[in-house]
């Protein structure tokens, strides 16, 4: 597992291009977006809008980094290195989590980038250091769920460019149809439905009340990671049989 992690990393060092995309977007929404949005937002009483967007912000560059991760899959087929890794003597399970880590990383080092800007912000973390933690064991449950669910998609689809536009199809709807941009009080009918079924806004409202709120309301919190933990194990349970069926042909 660590020799995958390692020699997956080896590739980010040299294209740090993959680096630098996925976290531009997120850097360029921290910003600009925040500047702008925050004088229309004045009367919805959020005070610090740039804080109000982060959660929403952390969860696209986990999006973007995991996504990125499934790319490396087409590298290695292209190269051959996937295959001989199929024979070679290491576990499935493995050589899954080798390359899953790798875009845990990613994403923890992006997100590292984006909280660290965003002080500048005047943004900090209400709930001390205990709502700290919990915010890092949302974040990696998150890009867990992710990293397992784009490496079974890229092992589904033959090439990167439909793989490239299948993820985009499903991380624009869901970052937009949830609470990231704006507060979801005043929202009613089909769309308001569409924004409570979807599970970043609960994560995303979570990694929110963590950052406003002084007390930690565990009540709210653990639903979430219950939902998250539901949804790992379902992806990751779904990357190792694409994998076992890969080692089928």
């Amino acid at each position: 597992m660590l020799n995958i992690l390692w020699r997956n990393m080896k590739w980010r060092f040299q294209n740090p291009i993959a680096v630098i995309i996925p976290l531009l977007q997120p850097l360029i929404w921290l910003v600009l977006y925040s500047a702008v949005a925050a004088q229309t937002m004045q009367n919805t009483g959020i005070g610090n809008y740039t804080a109000f967007i982060l959660p929403g912000l952390m969860v696209l560059v986990t999006f973007g980094a995991c996504s990125s991760g499934g790319i490396i899959n087409f590298i290695m087929k292209s190269g051959g290195s996937f295959y001989r890794i199929l024979i070679a003597p290491v576990s499935r399970r493995a050589i899954v989590l080798g390359q899953m880590l790798e875009a845990i990383l990613l994403s923890f080092l992006e997100i590292a980038i984006l909280f660290i800007v965003s002080l500048f912000f005047s943004v900090k973390v209400a709930s001390g250091l205990a709502g700290i933690a919990l915010m890092i064991l949302l974040i990696f449950m998150t890009a867990f769920f992710m990293s397992s669910l784009a490496y079974s998609i890229s092992l589904f689809l033959p090439n990167e460019v439909i793989y490239e536009t299948i993820m985009t199809a499903i991380v624009l709807p869901m970052f937009f149809l949830s609470s990231a941009l704006f507060p979801t009080d005043h929202l009613s009918g089909g769309l308001a439905i569409a924004v409570m079924l979807n599970p970043f806004t609960h994560i995303i409202d979570a990694l929110r009340s963590l950052i406003f709120g002084e007390r930690i309301l565990f009540e709210n919190i653990l639903p979430v990671i219950v939902l998250l933990a539901v949804m790992c194990c379902g992806s990751f349970a779904l990357a190792m049989r694409r994998l076992e069926k890969e080692t089928a042909h």
